[in-house]
């Protein structure tokens, strides 16, 4: 995996949308904090454009992600919301640019896309909180992002044992939605020998286990190390009841394999979205003791 320096205070960052609009007042409480953290905020030209619900028109959201990844004093890149579009853009961004001056790319929710492409070219990122959420997320994610992008590395004792055991991986995953939606293109993640996370909201239970399904019929658990299981929050059914709840159907399909499973994890769409550097190399510890995330080794300063 390809590293990225760590910032510093006097960095610049570069706020930008890939996905839904979002006006530059939605940002205001997110600029005070990075500010306070001694970082320079750039606005893209994506903050406030307007195309029905996206930001803007994919033509401008390709030249706005293309702007930050060109400047030179842009250190990293917070996208600031979920939604949809990204996957829209996400073969026309110059991957090329960006070899020559690698940045963290910093998101979660539909920048899952980005994840998995960038895993697929060997570069980390950063799954956290967006720069929408920062006015209602807990000090405790805020703090794990400052961490993770000043210092690197992460170390957490959190989340439930569903299945023991220890794993050691490179951490991939994020939105299960996403996740599924991109298998088959080259933004789809390979799970051989890594540790898979997910987390999602709002969706319908036979839509999880249908995305379960055809995970599973794509190979995604056959060599997995271990599952990290973040929120699956807001979850819908039917008037006909599914029968089991989110949780329930996840560890019916995985239930045929061995690798340790832990749940509940502070990630995903929750005000408590603790930052995980996609694309480390991590030890998971699922004992009866102890229930631990935590990286192998910090990114170069």
């Amino acid at each position: 995996m390809i590293q990225i320096p760590n910032l510093k205070q006097g960095d610049s960052v570069y706020i930008l949308s890939t996905a839904r609009k979002i006006s530059k007042e939605e940002l205001d409480p997110a600029i005070k904090v990075l500010t306070a953290w001694g970082l320079n905020v750039i606005l893209g030209k994506t903050i406030g454009a307007e195309n029905h619900q996206m930001a803007g028109t994919d033509e401008l959201k390709i030249a706005d992600f293309n702007e930050a990844i060109s400047n030179t004093t842009v250190k990293a890149i917070l996208c600031a919301r979920g939604g949809y579009g990204t996957v829209r853009i996400i073969d026309q961004i110059d991957w090329k640019a960006f070899s020559k001056t690698p940045k963290w790319v910093i998101g979660y929710s539909d920048v899952t896309t980005l994840h998995g492409h960038l895993n697929r070219l060997g570069y980390p990122s950063i799954h956290a909180t967006m720069p929408i959420n920062f006015k209602t997320n807990t000090s405790e994610a805020l703090d794990s992002l400052k961490q993770t992008l000043f210092k690197g590395g992460v170390q957490y004792k959190a989340g439930e044992v569903h299945r023991t055991g220890q794993a050691e991986g490179q951490l991939i995953g994020g939105n299960l939605s996403i996740l599924y939606s991109l298998l088959g293109s080259p933004s789809s993640v390979n799970t051989d020998g890594k540790i898979l996370f997910m987390e999602d909201l709002d969706e319908y239970l036979y839509h999880i286990d249908r995305m379960m399904m055809n995970l599973k019929r794509n190979g995604y658990f056959e060599n997995l190390a271990g599952l990290v299981i973040g929120g699956m929050t807001d979850m819908n059914d039917n008037a006909i009841p599914f029968g089991k709840s989110a949780l329930e159907i996840i560890f019916e399909h995985i239930e045929p394999y061995s690798f340790p499973v832990i749940y509940n994890f502070p990630a995903g769409h929750l005000d408590d979205n603790r930052a995980l550097i996609m694309g480390y190399e991590y030890e998971m510890n699922a004992s009866g003791q102890e229930v631990s995330l935590k990286t192998k080794y910090t990114s170069q300063d």
